[in-house]
């Protein structure tokens, strides 16, 4: 059984008007990109001892949930999503499905607006976003991490199959494995270097040691509203009705445990012990002027019908032009800026989003609210366009030259990676992802 709603909800409407201003001081400022058309979500608390709650940004404040839900300017399903914010994290809000988070939208971009009725009584519902500390968005069940970038597979492939880098089944399927959850973290996290078994040396023995070729991956992160029963699944259409929204995400790998271990079942130790994502969740419904036609390169066969609608085919990509910078420690020290390793764009995507949820629910598998699916490595065609180290440095043949006479293969303790997502175009507002920024540190001492 498939569900077949329709997806139409999901179109530009007045909310993405390029020409509407806010009250809010900042919230023009094109660098940051939390205008009036973005209002993406986060959870946040304004002071220690004070609870959790959603809110969103707008310019440099964010409009608190607790407060606004007192002030009774807004009511039907707007008031009814903005109770469910009254929580420590998205998901009561999420669950309450696209009916209600579109007239949230809807309300906010009115009371936000240039010559709103009850800004006066809205503006005392803000908070300065340099005051707020932030928490994960989501309370994530469970996490599934996919390979959508054909560049990062070839890639990957020619430097481990160089007569056979593109496995038969990618143009057909969309791969994934089961990530984990309790070690997800928001931008800020400290990513302990992890241990693990490396291959064998000279004496064809493996060895117990700190991972030597720790890695980023420049990565979305798709958070599920509303899910499906068990023995149902969602179509290709109907998924957007089921996305909440997207945040930027660094899903750290351990390539020479990766490379060890990964064969016949896949990567385990590699990529659980850390991932980290930005605060902020930027609504599926916001980024509808930047939908793309999917990416597929010439020649490349058209998808089974469970994972094709023209639709899809026509807009189911999306123009995200995605950024991952360094900093070591070193260039801290000397009062050096972090150097830009790489700019792409999610649209290079070889599978969209809509076909990822479909396929993860093709064989009845239920999706639930807040369920997070990676993208995989959002590697680009050009050489500075690649989303990890293992690629720009062909897994350590090569190196990266950092400001100040450093070079890197791989990551070195008290680097800090800085991934950053922003939208823009001649005919709509820019709209930002934030920051999703982590340090890495030396491997904790004990466990082998």
């Amino acid at each position: 059984m498939t569900t077949s709603e329709s997806s139409s909800w999901a179109s530009i409407n007045e909310t993405h008007n390029p020409d509407l201003r806010s009250w809010v001081t900042g919230s023009d400022c094109p660098e940051k990109g939390f205008s009036i058309q973005n209002l993406p979500f986060s959870v946040f608390r304004g002071a220690p001892d004070e609870p959790w709650r959603v809110g969103v940004a707008i310019g440099d404040q964010v409009l608190d949930f607790a407060a606004l839900a007192r002030t009774g300017l807004l009511d039907g399903r707007a008031q009814a999503a903005c109770l469910a914010g009254l929580a420590d994290c998205l998901n009561g809000l999420m669950a309450l499905g696209s009916d209600h988070w579109s007239a949230l939208r809807l309300s906010l971009s009115r009371l936000l607006r240039m010559g709103a009725v009850h800004a006066d009584r809205a503006s005392q519902c803000l908070v300065p976003m340099e005051q707020a500390e932030f928490r994960m968005p989501v309370a994530i069940g469970d996490y599934t991490d996919f390979y959508t970038s054909i560049y990062h597979a070839e890639n990957g492939g020619r430097m481990r199959r160089p007569e056979a880098p593109l496995t038969p089944n990618y143009v057909w399927v969309p791969i994934g494995y089961h990530g984990r959850v309790s070690s997800i973290g928001i931008s800020g996290q400290r990513v302990f270097r992890p241990k693990g078994q490396l291959g064998p040396g000279s004496d064809n023995m493996p060895r117990f040691s700190p991972c030597e070729k720790l890695d980023f991956e420049l990565e979305l992160a798709v958070y599920m509203g509303t899910g499906n029963g068990q023995g149902t699944s969602i179509g290709v259409d109907a998924a957007e009705r089921h996305i909440f929204g997207i945040s930027l995400l660094n899903d750290w790998s351990a390539r020479d445990i990766q490379f060890w271990e990964s064969a016949p079942l896949g990567p385990f130790l590699a990529k659980n012990f850390a991932s980290t994502v930005s605060p902020w969740v930027v609504t599926w419904e916001a980024l509808q002027p930047f939908r793309a036609e999917a990416s597929r390169p010439a020649g490349s066969p058209r998808p089974l019908p469970y994972l094709f609608s023209e639709r899809d085919r026509r807009m189911g990509g999306l123009d995200i032009q995605l950024s991952v910078s360094i900093q070591s420690q070193r260039m801290r020290q000397h009062g050096l800026a972090p150097e830009t390793l790489a700019v792409t764009n999610a649209r290079h995507a070889f599978w969209t989003i809509p076909q990822l949820v479909a396929h993860h629910t093709s064989n009845g598998c239920n999706l639930r609210t807040g369920d997070m699916l990676g993208t995989g490595t959002l590697s680009g065609p050009t050489e500075d366009s690649l989303g990890c180290l293992f690629e720009m440095t062909r897994d350590g043949r090569h190196s990266v030259s950092l400001p100040g006479g450093e070079n890197r293969t791989y990551l070195e303790d008290f680097d800090s990676i800085t991934i950053e997502g922003r939208c823009g175009s001649e005919h709509y507002a820019a709209i930002g992802f934030g920051s999703c920024t982590a340090m890495v540190w030396p491997a904790p001492h004990g466990g082998g």
